[in-house]
């Protein structure tokens, strides 16, 4: 058997795929695919657990935690540790899970963790302003033809090509 990790599936069958998988999840859920929305659930849950009355009290929090519903206890929570699992597994079975810091090489390790935070910080706070993150807003959206999922599309790549364009001399 070989050390050599498998070669990456070509990306127009990754697509039919992932738009296969998005059709399933509508048909068998009703939903489509997202994942901002669990972390919002993580934090009802633990500030239920730290302070129940102010959680309860909180307009955006509140509903998740209402007649003693569990927030964990939701299809979106299923979804992303389904997700996790069968990355890691995909990772490790196509012998491709390493575990390293990318990013800006010019920047010590420590840098970088901090510059993923308040990037994931970043894109966490617009994932909720904009009700969805790129998952649940770009690709469920444009698949139901949303105007907003395109928007955003539009918006995360215009974004991503200057922020990228401005971190470049970063990497050399």
């Amino acid at each position: 058997m070989s050390d050599q990790p498998k070669p990456l599936w070509r990306p127009h069958i990754a697509g039919v795929l992932l738009g296969l998988g998005l059709l399933m999840t509508f048909v068998l859920t009703g939903h489509g695919l997202g994942a901002s929305g669990f972390t919002t659930r993580v934090a009802a849950g633990t500030a239920h657990v730290v302070v129940p009355a102010a959680t309860e009290a909180n307009s955006y929090l509140g509903p998740m935690v209402e007649d003693g519903r569990n927030p964990f206890n939701a299809w979106i929570t299923w979804e992303v540790l389904g997700v996790a699992l069968g990355a890691l597994i995909g990772a490790v079975s196509a012998r491709r899970f390493k575990w390293s810091v990318d990013g800006p090489t010019r920047m010590s390790k420590a840098a970088r963790l901090g510059l993923a935070l308040v990037g994931g910080i970043i894109a966490g706070f617009g994932a909720r302003m904009s009700l969805g993150c790129t998952s649940g807003l770009g690709l469920s959206g444009a698949a139901t033809l949303a105007t907003a999922g395109f928007v955003f599309l539009g918006g995360f790549f215009v974004a991503g090509g200057i922020i990228g364009t401005a971190m470049r001399g970063l990497w050399r």
